[in-house]
């Protein structure tokens, strides 16, 4: 396995005025040419610093990729250090030069003797032209260690690994053929599946792996195979993949790419079946969970946000006396919301969602987390009580998660 390391430069990321977002891009692209990423790192715009963690990375990574302190200001350092650390020198690149007065005569600007300073490079490197900015890529090569220099700008870096240095990097390490394929479940915790799965997992083939990628609500599982031929992967995966299947069926909602969301959605359309929402707690969460998939408006007709008694009442037509009786976060409550909001919109299904968010509001019969959800059809109404607890976000994200999930298992 060839081990990688990516290290970001610039205080604005350690003072968290911007977000990185470049390892995570890198990483995963590595990961499909069978590099794994083994540390990721960010330093500041400091010396001492830069060379510190490039002494670190030699000594646990075949390959070090640095993004960012590239630009022409006296606070973009990395050209000068990486010549500290080989002990070369800076020289203007011919080719560098080139390309960079053709980037800016495209432009109608001449190159300034700052700029021009962008076309220096430690005599070292190897040049890997930038058709997307001023600031070229540098490829180094020191006992037996690959380093590669990017500017931060994203699109930059993502267009020089994609024309460039992706390639170069593969004929480099001669990088091995993989194959991914995920499966995606929910309703179900990480360490609950993994007891499921344990003897299938411990039988694995040892080229084939398998890692767990929960998210808020659902786990992913991912396995991948290593070797040379990409078609004998994919059997081979494929066969584990139908070993796996049958012991978490019922967890299962989709794979690859597949959102909850996009699932029920494309479950709705395929059926002929529409639905609408009437949300409280969730505050027109649920909804944007259907609306912010492309075709929507085939299945999802609207809903009504009631947030308020007073417009459970007057527009969704929640009796009064159920709210005086039994509170707005009652299963009673849910099944009204849902049963009025399907006839309300004439659609196949209503769904319904109340409870206590957070952070405050909670009681001892009812906490923080308590939500109840509904769905109703022409013929039945089903309901379900969540206790989250957690934080407000959380809640709500999990109370969407929960109802699409149901709705799917009971009629789709």
């Amino acid at each position: 396995m060839i081990r990688a390391e990516i290290i970001t430069i610039g205080d604005e990321i350690l003072y968290g005025q911007i977000t990185d977002t470049n390892t995570q891009w890198i990483s995963a692209e590595l990961d499909k040419i069978g590099i794994r990423t083994v540390r990721k790192s960010s330093v500041g715009d400091t010396e001492e610093a830069i060379l510190q963690i490039f002494n670190e990375a030699s000594q646990r990574a075949d390959l070090v990729i640095v993004t960012g302190g590239l630009g022409p200001t006296k606070d973009d350092i990395t050209k000068k250090t990486f010549c500290k650390y080989f002990g070369s020198s800076l020289e203007i690149h011919p080719q560098a030069l080139i390309d960079l007065t053709a980037f800016f005569k495209k432009r109608g600007r001449e190159v300034t003797g700052l700029n021009k300073g962008q076309a220096e490079l430690p005599t070292n490197a190897t040049y890997i032209e930038n058709t997307m900015g001023t600031a070229p890529g540098m490829w180094f090569e020191h006992e037996g260690v690959v380093y590669i220099s990017m500017p931060g700008v994203p699109y930059e870096m993502k267009g020089l690994m994609t024309l460039s240095l992706l390639p170069k990097i593969q004929e480099h390490f001669k990088t091995p053929v993989i194959f991914h394929k995920v499966i995606r479940t929910v309703g179900i915790g990480e360490s609950l599946l993994a007891e499921m799965i344990d003897e299938w997992e411990d039988a694995l083939p040892s080229h084939i792996k398998l890692a767990y990628l929960p998210s808020m609500g659902s786990v992913k599982l991912r396995l991948t195979g290593f070797g040379d031929n990409i078609d004998t992967l994919e059997q081979e995966v494929e066969a584990e993949f139908q070993k796996v299947l049958p012991i978490i069926q019922e967890f299962v909602y989709g794979f690859g790419n597949d959102e909850l969301e996009e699932v029920v959605g494309r479950l709705l359309k395929e059926k002929g079946l529409t639905v609408s929402v009437a949300e409280s707690c969730t505050g027109g969460y649920l909804g944007h969970q259907f609306t912010k998939v492309a075709g929507s408006s085939a299945y999802f007709m609207g809903g009504i946000l009631s947030y308020s008694n007073e417009v459970k009442i007057n527009q969704l037509g929640v009796k009064a006396e159920t709210l005086a009786k039994f509170g707005a976060v009652s299963e009673e409550t849910v099944i009204e919301m849902s049963e009025n909001i399907r006839k309300l919109c004439n659609t196949s299904f209503g769904l319904a969602t109340s409870g206590i968010a957070g952070p405050d509001g909670g009681t001892p019969d009812k906490p923080v987390g308590t939500i109840w959800i509904a769905i109703a059809s022409e013929h039945q109404t089903i309901t379900k009580k969540l206790q989250l607890g957690g934080f407000r976000e959380q809640n709500i994200h999990l109370t969407a998660i929960n109802i699409l999930n149901l709705l799917r298992k009971t009629w789709l």
